[in-house]
């Protein structure tokens, strides 16, 4: 079993808690919480493809796809039927889960490159349906008028609000995935990673449980849509195209696939990147992706969450 160390937990809750209160003394991070609220949105998504990716070898680059389901759910029944919006993110997970059983159970009997294309061709087909289905999704203009989130009354209708049921989700989601990774479910995608044919020698149901991490890593995504939709108001399909799938990959490569914590840091180290950093560069942003990708691959090869380890491993040689 995975020994997890509760002192990092412990010391990423105290710093999610205390963050707003130290952006609000630093003028430099004056705009840093809205930031973090798109780093937790993302970081949901990254969770769910680390486990799918990390933990269980598969590949996918249709997350953007599930994540754009979740947000376009949320939109249209809450804009435009006046449904409630909590209904409406649980409407969304559940539609997410179902179009990953009804893709994921034909797609994953592919291995490699077959499977990412079959993941490909599903999330541009997803973006199409969005850019052209006008009536229903705004087409390329998007969506407006999505309602902001109220629980018993209170509104979550300023940054620092949203930003901590941002973060309150993503807290339960890195736990509840720590106990994944722990218990028989996660003892059966780590075998399925090294060898499938061991792990179906050793009675592990291999469809079974790649099926299930997708739908996790679906339902994931879509709370992250729902989220996203409605702490911006507006959606757009260019939000959910391929790139941003690509982007996610960026992500817990750089932070480090194999580890939980890896889709956290990856997460939230590129989109400072993108939205804080690195926008000067407009349409060469991809190069620098591109660059930094390659450089994490050949130096870190387990990303930046391996270097503690690897350190280790210098002293004790």
């Amino acid at each position: 079993m995975l020994r997890i160390n509760k002192l990092p937990i412990a010391i990423f809750l105290a710093v999610i808690i205390c963050f707003p209160w130290i952006a609000k003394h630093i003028p430099a991070f004056g705009n840093y919480p809205d930031l973090m609220v798109f780093a937790g949105i993302y970081c949901l998504i990254t969770i769910g493809l680390s486990l799918l990716m990390g933990y269980a070898g598969q590949i996918s680059l249709c997350q953007a796809a599930f994540y754009g389901i979740g947000a376009y759910v949320s939109g249209i029944l809450t804009a435009r039927y006046g449904m409630n919006p909590w209904l409406c993110m649980l409407l969304g997970m559940g539609i997410s889960a179902l179009v990953a059983l009804l893709v994921g159970a034909p797609s994953l009997k592919l291995k490699g490159h077959y499977l990412g294309m079959a993941t490909l061709a599903f999330g541009i087909i997803v973006f199409i349906i969005f850019n052209e289905e006008v009536e229903w999704t705004g087409g390329p203009d998007g969506m407006s008028g999505i309602p902001g989130l109220s629980l018993f009354g209170f509104q979550f209708d300023s940054v620092n609000k949203y930003y901590y049921l941002v973060w309150a989700f993503v807290f339960a989601a890195f736990i509840f995935s720590i106990n994944i990774i722990q218990s028989r479910t996660g003892r059966a995608l780590r075998a399925i990673h090294s060898s499938e044919t061991a792990a179906s020698a050793m009675g592990v149901n291999i469809s079974r449980f790649k099926i299930i991490v997708f739908i996790y890593g679906a339902v994931l995504a879509s709370l992250a849509g729902s989220l996203y939709a409605h702490y911006l108001n507006f959606i757009n399909p260019s939000t959910f195209d391929l790139f941003f799938s690509i982007k996610l990959l960026i992500m817990i490569a750089l932070g480090g696939m194999h580890q939980i914590w890896g889709a956290i840091i990856g997460a939230f180290l590129i989109t400072f990147l993108s939205y804080e950093w690195l926008h000067f560069f407009g349409e060469f942003e991809i190069i620098v992706y591109g660059g930094i990708l390659l450089l994490v691959t050949i130096f870190l090869p387990h990303g930046l969450a391996g270097i503690p380890g690897m350190i280790k491993g210098w002293f004790r040689n």
